[in-house]
């Protein structure tokens, strides 16, 4: 190729380059997305942890929801007060006080105190158990069924299956409620972290039913009403049921309970 190829060549890739290089960064400055930089403070601040406890399908989505005033500042379950607080900060506004709350399993129901209708040998899923006799092998039809699908979705380590019943771990958990919603019995809700009393029984049968399928079943006998002196407790449906903001924790249901429905905790 002689000298003057060279430089032709040489000189139309020179300017093809400026071309181009003019070209994107004209691009760059027009489709330039706009970030908002609360969205991007709010959503450092928050852990990370993508659990779907705010109701959002992550922390980015939460974080575009707070800057935009469409989810309170505290909505993070598991960053809690400190991280409402820090967000708060962020957004300019006040922070509201939260109770921390951890997810409790109502039942008792362990190998020991619940019968079993047969052995179970297959697919250890509880959500399986709508396919098989009797929802399950224990005889009560709203015990844990014990094959640990709520340890499975926790991304806290915070659950763990003990003697066929999910127990939780309340230092662990972050009230993400993924084992609230993955449960089919519906036996894992959300209480106060300082609750000291819990009625550990969802049964909702007659008494004589209850009492042939679970040792420690709740029989509805209201016993632990008449018995609770600052009326936080109540019978619906043949069990009990505390109301957090009433109870005391002086313990008088719970020792009262003939069966032991309702536990320290």
């Amino acid at each position: 190729m002689s000298g003057i190829g060279i430089i032709t060549a040489t000189t139309v890739v020179g300017v093809v380059g400026i071309f181009v290089g003019l070209f994107l960064g004209v691009a760059g400055i027009k489709f330039k997305v706009k970030v908002d930089e609360k969205e991007e403070a709010v959503l450092a601040a928050l852990p990370g942890n993508n659990c779907g406890g705010c109701g959002f399908a992550g922390c980015s989505g939460l974080a575009a929801a707070i800057a935009k005033g469409e989810a309170p500042v505290n909505a993070c379950p598991v960053g809690g007060d400190a991280v409402g607080k820090q967000i708060a900060e962020i957004m300019g506004v006040e922070a509201e006080n939260t109770v921390r709350q951890v997810a409790f399993v109502a039942c008792q129901g362990d190998c020991e105190k619940a019968k079993q209708d047969y052995d179970y040998y297959g697919i250890e899923d509880c959500r399986m158990m709508s396919f098989v006799p009797g929802g399950g092998p224990k005889s009560c039809n709203s015990g844990c069924l014990g094959f640990g699908t709520c340890t499975k979705v926790c991304p806290f380590d915070a659950i763990h299956v003990v003697n066929g019943v999910a127990v939780v771990d309340k230092e662990k958990c972050k009230a993400c409620g993924k084992c609230i919603a993955v449960c089919p019995k519906k036996l894992i809700s959300l209480i106060p972290y300082d609750a000291k009393l819990a009625v550990a029984c969802s049964s909702r049968d007659k008494g004589p039913v209850t009492m042939k399928a679970c040792q420690t079943g709740c029989i509805g006998c209201g016993i632990c009403v008449k018995n609770c002196p600052s009326q936080a407790v109540s019978v619906t449906e043949f069990n009990a049921t505390i109301d957090q903001e009433k109870c005391t924790g002086c313990g008088t249901c719970a020792e009262k309970c003939p069966k032991k429905a309702i536990v320290k905790i």
